[in-house]
């Protein structure tokens, strides 16, 4: 397999993450694009660990759409920036819904391992993100 056909693999299995399973809340997916032994920065360990992640965002926001905004990929890594809209229509970070409409951004480095995903590293707004919901006061 020519390497611009491994890069376009990993691409599409990063968009199936998001437009497939997360947009659509299809879990079910997951273990057909993570790894059994996926590791994330924040710690989780495992594509179960990484399926409670998902669904603690698809709770607290249920009406939750990830947009990709940059998807570049090179070799084993995918990098991808994406914006979330939703309402915090169910409980999340200990903070019942508030019904606010939120937005929230970050930037994700995928590690794509035999056409799975194998490691993430997360830079997301969760100050941002937990302000306008209420759970931390706002500065300024």
């Amino acid at each position: 397999m020519s390497t611009t056909h491994v890069i376009e693999n990993n691409k599409l299995l990063i968009r199936r993450l998001y437009e497939d399973c997360i947009n659509q809340g299809k879990l079910g997916l997951l273990t057909e694009l993570v790894a059994d032994d996926f590791v994330g920065s924040p710690g989780e360990q495992g594509a179960a660990e990484f399926a409670r992640g998902i669904a603690a965002v698809r709770t607290g926001f249920p009406d939750v759409q990830f947009e990709l905004e940059d998807l570049i990929a090179e070799g084993d890594r995918v990098a991808v920036r994406w914006r979330f809209q939703a309402t915090h229509g169910g409980p999340f970070a200990g903070r019942v819904a508030s019904h606010a409409r939120v937005t929230q951004t970050a930037n994700v480095i995928f590690q794509i391992r035999d056409g799975k995903i194998a490691r993430a590293w997360v830079q997301v707004d969760r100050l941002g993100l937990l302000q306008q919901i209420g759970a931390l006061p706002v500065s300024g």
